[in-house]
């Protein structure tokens, strides 16, 4: 299981002390976003998604157009949050050892000996933007992807932990899809959500033209350390997720899979590969980070059901029937959603496929 899905037994619960803590943590989540509006206009989803997954202690693949404020978003989140942030752009010649760092030769300038030291890369931050990780080739790609999974970096025999929190945002360019390479799908369940970031509106995207054209500069106040943050990515962790919960977020995925018996005619006829037991994980996990940025003690369905387009959107993978008929894994989602009852945790199988195919 990967380390930020890490199982926790049924019987953990919240005591009487993460009661002011749960507290605590939703008055820090609203400075949060008050202090990223200071900088950033809307992108309300996509920043509490965001923060949802660095208090799941997951990573995030984000993707959207040029000029989204993607990293400015990012860097200022580091800075409300005090935590160390590095920016990697990465390039077709783009090496591992540019991202995890390298041994160079020393010279002990008392003793004149020589040795190895370690000079670590700039993976070695709390926060990591990687930015257009489809823009390098797949060695380099795998060389961020086992620093996300296993937290640490092996560079000449030797181990080098990764600070801790470790959070990584990966974007994507959907456009310009020339000299690139894609994410293979089996990599990019590493991630614990895929967020997109769409155009402004018009009046979100006239105090934007308004502020960045202004000479004041916004100041972003300090709300939270990383010691906070790790306190309260074990804190989500015991918050109690009621079985018929844990099996609704269960059925949702297992009905994205063409092979069960109870999945719906139109997700067999457009899907080729549903999601795995991953997603399932994290709409549990990310549900309990939700109800806590909320005030609540417990996860509801409404949490599992408000995480299924970011923890599915790139774990199905559609055939050429979605792509001919113009179904794209959000439009099925979103179908299968609707027609799936949240009360019995069943899914009308002949209605809403008769429902979907006709649309």
């Amino acid at each position: 299981m990967d380390d930020d899905v890490t199982r926790v037994s049924p019987g953990d619960s919240p005591s009487a002390g993460d009661t002011e803590a749960v507290e605590e943590l939703r008055s820090a989540y609203d400075g949060i976003r008050r202090e990223l509006g200071k900088v950033i206009v809307g992108q309300e989803e996509v920043v509490d998604q965001l923060l949802i997954a660095l208090f799941a202690g997951g990573h995030c693949i984000l993707e959207g157009v040029p000029g989204l404020a993607k990293t400015l978003m990012i860097s200022t989140l580091a800075r409300c949050l005090n935590l160390s942030f590095h920016r990697i752009q990465f390039t077709p010649d783009l090496m591992p050892s540019d991202v995890t760092g390298t041994e160079v030769i020393q010279e002990d300038r008392t003793t004149g000996g020589r040795a190895f030291k370690f000079m670590p890369g700039p993976v070695f931050a709390n926060i990591v933007l990687a930015d257009e990780i489809n823009r390098t080739p797949p060695k380099t790609q795998a060389a961020l992807l086992e620093a996300m999974q296993e937290r640490q970096v092996t560079v000449g025999g030797e181990t080098h932990n990764l600070p801790a929190p470790f959070f990584v945002l990966a974007t994507q360019n959907p456009i310009e899809q020339e000299g690139t390479y894609p994410l293979p799908e089996a990599q990019q369940d590493r991630f614990l959500f895929k967020v997109f970031i769409g155009y402004p509106t018009y009046n979100e995207e006239y105090d934007v033209v308004e502020r960045t054209t202004a000479q004041a500069e916004p100041k972003v106040d300090l709300i939270l350390s990383a010691k906070d943050i790790l306190r309260f990515q074990q804190l989500v962790r015991r918050v109690p997720a009621a079985p018929d919960v844990i099996r609704h977020a269960l059925d949702l995925v297992r009905a994205t899979r063409p092979g069960e018996p109870q999945t719906p005619a139109f997700i067999k006829k457009m899907v080729s590969w549903g999601a795995g037991p991953r997603s399932v994980q994290a709409l549990v996990l990310g549900g309990k980070v939700r109800a806590t940025l909320r005030g609540r003690h417990h996860v509801s369905t409404e949490d599992i059901r408000a995480l299924a387009h970011p923890v599915l959107r790139h774990r199905i993978v559609t055939n050429f029937s979605a792509e001919a008929e113009g179904f794209t894994v959000d439009r099925i989602v979103d179908d299968l959603l609707a027609g799936f009852d949240p009360t019995h945790t069943s899914l009308d199988d002949d209605e809403q496929t008769r429902k979907v195919l006709s649309t």
